[in-house]
C-alpha cells in the first residue's frame, strides 16, 4: 500500500477518506445489493451504509463498519451522496482476478464534500489505477419503519437450507408465500408456478434452526420480483435473520464472513403484496 500512502496532504482536502487492503471486501458486499443501477451513500464514524431501492417496494442496505477499513476517517457528522453502482463496481474490480494467490488490489477512497467526485485509488503490485465517480444528489430514501418493537415473528437460520429451499421454489411463481408460526408448520415457503404448488417445511426444532421466536400465525405473500434479488446476498451469507412485523413487512438480514474473519451485514426490506394475496387464497 506505500503509493496509496504517499498522498497524506492531499488528504486534508477531503471529508472522507478510507482506506482498505483489498479491494474485493467491498466490492463482495456491493454486488449483494447490485440490483438497480444507483446506490445512496450514507457516511458517518461508524462507517458506511450504501442503500438500492426498487418501486418503493424493496430496499436493500449494506452495511461496512468503519473496522472493516485499516483506515476511516470522517470530518463532518455525515456525507450523503448518490453514486453509479455499476460504475463503482467496474473501477474497484478494475484489475480482474489476480493470477497471482495472495495478491490483492489496495483501495483509497476520497470524498471533498457535496458535489465532488467520489476518488478511487487502486494499487496491485506496484501498479497504481485512479478512477473518479461524478457523484448526484441523493434522493430521500424509504423509512420502513420496521421497529423491533412491532417484530411479530423472527428466525434466525444457517444461509445453507435457505439457498437450498430457494433452489426448489418455483420461481415462475408471481408471489413468495411465507408463513411463520409457533404451531405446525412453524416456517413454510411456498410458490404458485407453472408446475403447481410447491413448499418448503422447517421445523422449529431443525438443527439449521439457530432461534425460533413466534408469537402468532402470520401469512404473508411477497412478489417474487422483488425478493429475487435477495437471493445475491443469500448466496454469500452464513447467517440469516427473517423477521415480520405487525404490518406483515419483512426484513431479511444476512450476516456475511470476510476473508479475514470480520463480519459485515446486508439487509432487505419489502412490503407484503395485498393484492396477490386475494387472488392466491385458498
Amino acid at each position: 500500500m506505500a503509493l496509496l500512502t504517499q498522498q497524506a496532504e492531499e488528504d486534508e482536502h477531503y471529508i472522507l477518506v478510507a482506506k482498505m487492503d483489498n479491494a474485493r471486501t467491498m466490492s463482495n458486499i456491493l454486488k449483494a445489493i447490485h440490483f438497480k443501477e444507483t446506490a445512496t451513500v450514507f457516511a458517518s464514524e461508524r462507517g458506511l451504509k450504501v442503500t438500492v431501492e426498487d418501486a418503493k417496494c424493496v430496499q436493500a442496505n449494506a452495511f461496512l463498519q468503519a473496522e472493516v477499513f485499516q483506515e476511516f476517517i470522517i470530518k463532518e457528522e455525515q456525507a450523503t451522496f448518490k453514486i453509479n453502482l455499476t460504475v463503482l463496481l467496474d473501477c474497484l474490480n478494475i484489475f480482474g482476478s489476480s493470477s497471482n494467490p495472495g495478491v490483492t488490489a489496495a483501495l483509497k477512497m476520497c470524498y471533498g464534500g457535496y458535489g465532488s467526485p467520489l476518488k478511487l485509488m487502486l494499487e496491485e503490485e506496484g501498479v497504481l489505477t485512479d478512477c473518479s465517480i461524478k457523484t448526484l444528489e441523493p434522493d430521500d430514501t424509504l423509512d420502513f419503519n420496521f421497529s423491533s418493537a412491532n417484530v411479530i415473528n423472527k428466525i434466525i437460520m444457517k444461509s445453507e437450507c435457505l439457498k437450498e429451499a430457494f433452489n426448489e421454489l418455483d420461481m415462475t411463481s408471481e408471489v413468495l408465500q411465507i408463513v411463520m408460526s409457533p404451531d405446525r408448520p412453524y416456517f413454510r415457503l411456498s410458490t404458485f408456478g407453472n408446475a403447481g404448488s410447491t413448499h418448503s417445511d422447517f421445523s422449529k426444532d431443525s438443527d439449521m434452526m439457530e432461534a425460533f421466536n413466534c408469537a402468532q400465525t402470520q401469512t404473508n405473500r411477497y412478489k417474487v420480483s422483488l425478493i429475487k434479488p435477495s437471493v445475491k446476498a443469500l448466496a454469500s451469507s452464513v447467517r440469516v435473520s427473517i423477521r415480520t412485523d405487525n404490518r406483515g413487512f419483512l426484513s431479511l438480514q444476512f450476516m456475511i464472513k470476510l476473508d479475514d474473519g470480520q463480519v459485515c451485514f446486508v439487509e432487505y426490506y419489502c412490503v407484503p403484496d395485498e393484492d396477490l394475496a386475494e387472488e392466491y387464497d385458498d
